[in-house]
């Protein structure tokens, strides 16, 4: 059985920032929504609680679509807000990468935009153009970015 990463799931504290954040930076668009969740004005238990647990009584969400078609679901949790929970920085999700034309262009959007540069520009493959760069958005979620595919960069060794 064969599998493709269609997008991956991100919790932020403020849903339009990061949406703005992501547009401006990494030119994603919104393919769907934003969506809104009120326990309050469901009729049964949700699809948000089956997946986030009962605790989740209000949040919002959006689709953002890359034009390589893989996409990022931002997600801001309202009540409760959840902004003590903290992830293990060692466990788990760790960080998600991008594939960008420009790579310096890239990082000066990043911090432009209020994100910042997390390790210097590092070139894997001696005399190729196969550089990789840590940042991070304005919510703290690790983003490598890369000039070629994983599968140029590491199918050759």
């Amino acid at each position: 059985m064969s599998s493709t990463i269609t997008h991956i799931g991100l919790a932020v504290p403020d849903l339009d920032k990061a949406i703005d954040w992501y547009t401006k930076v990494f030119d994603f668009y919104i393919l769907a929504g934003p969506y809104e969740f009120d326990e309050k004005n469901e009729q049964l238990f949700s699809m948000t609680q089956d997946l986030q647990g009962s605790e989740v009584k209000k949040m919002r969400n959006v689709h953002l679509m890359s034009h390589s078609g893989v996409g990022i679901e931002l997600f801001e949790f309202q009540r409760p807000d959840f902004t003590e929970e903290k992830p293990s920085p060692h466990a788990g999700f760790f960080h998600i990468c991008l594939i960008v034309e420009d790579i310096v262009e890239s990082i000066e959007k990043v911090v432009l935009y209020g994100g910042r540069q997390r390790s210097k520009i590092w070139n894997l493959n001696k005399g190729k153009p196969h550089y990789l760069v840590y940042a991070e958005d304005p919510f703290g979620h690790i983003i490598e970015l890369y000039t070629r595919s994983t599968a140029e960069v590491y199918g050759q060794k």
